[in-house]
């Protein structure tokens, strides 16, 4: 999310603030097509580029495989949705309030920044938490840069390998009834899914609230 985010934001806010009705024609479908790009293509690319040409020239310490490569991948695939909603909500607020602020001699970006982006506060939450929906989600991505395989162990050192819940679920299965480990990887990993279905139920909950309640004030 911190490479979401930011990213994100800064899309939307260009799209709806700055760009030209030209321009806003060309990137935003290009924005929602990139949404489309398979997670197997951003986890070879992470592999293969972030990986060692950007996580271990900057952290010497940092194996092949690593968190903070995957996190990166993760957050690139994260940033069209983030956008996306963030931009209909930041277009979802009067012009009135954006009229209001240059008539009492507000430049542009103080426009933005604190009076578009507030009124908007509910819409780009809910662009937030759908990002962080989509990333708690995400499978190919983290198991084929983390390096997790199905004996790791939880760790929080973002410079090697580790295990995440999905990636578990990739790596232990074997397409049948049967699960790589001892008697109790099977039903650990239905433990696992009910745990990422009952996180990401709620993460969709509190999206939906948020729109509502940005619709509602709209």
């Amino acid at each position: 999310m911190l490479i979401a985010v930011p990213l994100g934001l800064a899309s939307a806010i260009y799209l709806s603030e700055y760009a030209r009705p030209r321009a806003r024609r060309t990137f935003k479908p290009v924005m929602e097509l990139l949404a489309g790009i398979p997670s197997i293509v951003v986890g070879f690319f992470a592999l293969t580029v972030i990986s060692p040409d950007i996580v271990q020239r900057l952290f010497s310490s940092a194996t092949f495989f690593n968190l903070m490569a995957a996190g990166i991948g993760v957050g690139i695939l994260s940033v069209p949705l983030v956008a996306t909603v963030a931009e209909d909500a930041l277009r979802a607020v009067p012009r009135s309030l954006r009229e209001g602020a240059y008539g009492l001699g507000a430049r542009r970006r103080t426009t933005s920044l604190q009076v578009v982006v507030p009124a908007a506060t509910s819409g780009i939450m809910a662009a937030i938490i759908l990002g962080l929906s989509r990333a708690v989600g995400e499978t190919m991505v983290v198991l084929i840069v983390a390096g997790g395989t199905g004996g790791s162990s939880f760790t929080l050192d973002p410079l090697g390998p580790g295990q995440t819940a999905t990636g578990a679920m990739a790596a232990l299965a074997i397409g049948s009834d049967q699960v790589k480990g001892s008697g109790a990887a099977f039903p650990s990993l239905f433990f696992v899914g009910l745990l990422l279905f009952a996180v990401t139920f709620v993460l969709n909950l509190m999206s939906e609230r948020f729109v509502r309640r940005a619709r509602r004030h709209g």
